[in-house]
């Protein structure tokens, strides 16, 4: 299957954020300079000379507006060459509150970006220098209105919930006020506690404590209910829009789909296996000076592989997993293969069989990765040996 999306990665930053455990590094002109030249090597190893048709493009980072303007306009005629962007449904940039100019905003104008995803966060300036965000509340009017001044209207706002010793209520307080801004799509997720990063530290100092899981627990059910009182449709996980604004390169994910990856620390899927490049952002440029695919590590997509992440990627939908579609592409029932587990989880209460989809139901989700889990299918087990039968 031809991907029908592009990912691509811009790893800098003007601050580290406490929590973040992804591949970035603190911006510097230069070797911004050299990571965009890198970038368009990359994009020639994969693509040849004729432009490719996509779906959707997402630049994610770091932070792609920590470039200055000069830089963004390169890393967008870069996709231009590669890519036929006035075919492309949705063209996504993430941004920082603040940190972008109306020159940034311009050039995204001018290059068919049509969707920004903000990430804010919270709505409190003593969290977010708790959490080492640069931007403060009214960064977020401010940039919210020169998005909307260029027409570039379809915003996503993210958000942290489950932070140090948050409360319901102000969480509640934060979605309040991000509601007020009316905005199409909306993104929430509870704080994990990743390794490497200055949360973590502190966490295994004992200088840090996450709310008790009944208290997060009720964060994602009002974080559930204050979105379906303002019309946002809870469609993912973690993710709520007014009908039609859906994200639609993450549905690409969701849905299982090849999608190309560029950028240090990127995750690709194409030609039946799934590769992370190489990071930090110096392994990288040395990989792609030698005219070598970045690549760290590759991993066939077998067709076992394709059936658990089906169940996996799909089941964080709110629709689910649907049984036409994973017949017509497997050529057996997911029931064949996982009745068992699907009962197990009706009987309770976390999963519904409805309109021939197998989906989550709200208790689920708050069990997510203890169902996803269940979907792995052991070399040795009998769903194994069905598929094999079945092929």
């Amino acid at each position: 299957m031809h991907p029908k999306a592009v990912y691509i990665h811009i790893p800098f930053c003007h601050e580290i954020c406490h929590y973040c455990d992804f591949a970035k590094m603190y911006y510097n002109e230069k070797i911004a300079d050299d990571y965009l030249e890198a970038l368009h090597k990359e994009m020639s190893l994969y693509i040849s000379n004729e432009k490719i048709d996509v779906e959707t493009i997402y630049l994610g980072g770091g932070t792609p507006t920590s470039l200055n303007p000069n830089q963004l306009k390169k890393l967008f005629e870069t996709i231009h060459h590669f890519i036929n962007v006035e075919q492309v449904k949705e063209f996504t940039i993430e941004a920082n509150p603040g940190e972008f100019k109306e020159e940034h905003v311009q050039l995204m104008k001018e290059y068919g970006v049509n969707r920004i995803s903000l990430g804010v966060q919270v709505l409190d300036d003593a969290y977010l220098k708790q959490l080492n965000r640069i931007h403060g509340i009214a960064d977020v009017d401010t940039s919210v209105h020169s998005l909307q001044k260029y027409g570039l209207t379809n915003i996503s706002m993210d958000f942290i919930y489950a932070l140090p010793n948050q409360s319901l209520n102000h969480f509640e307080s934060t979605l309040s006020h991000a509601l007020s801004y009316d905005l199409p799509h909306y993104s929430s997720y509870a704080l994990q506690i990743e390794p490497k990063t200055v949360f973590y530290i502190r966490y295994q100092e004992g200088k840090l404590t996450k709310p008790k899981e009944e208290t997060e627990a009720k964060m994602f059910t009002s974080l559930i209910n204050m979105m379906d009182d303002k019309g946002r449709k809870h469609y993912e996980i973690s993710n709520f829009s007014k009908p039609g604004y859906e994200s639609q390169h993450n549905l690409m994910y969701w849905d299982n789909v090849p999608y190309y990856a560029f950028g240090a620390g990127a995750h690709g899927y194409f030609e039946q296996e799934r590769y992370v490049n190489l990071r930090p952002v110096n392994h990288y440029l040395d990989a792609i000076k030698k005219s070598n695919k970045p690549v760290l590590h590759r991993e066939p997509v077998d067709r076992k592989a394709q059936i658990e992440e089906e169940m996996f990627l799909g089941l964080r939908k709110k629709i689910g997993v649907s049984e036409e579609r994973f017949k017509n592409r497997y050529g057996l029932s997911m029931f064949d293969l996982y009745s068992q587990e699907i009962n197990s989880f009706i009987d309770k209460g976390w999963m519904i069989h409805k309109d021939n989809h197998v989906s989550l139901t709200q208790s689920g989700m708050l069990f997510g990765n203890e169902v996803f889990a269940s979907f792995l299918i052991d070399n040795n087990s009998k769903n194994a040996n069905k598929i094999i039968d079945s092929q």
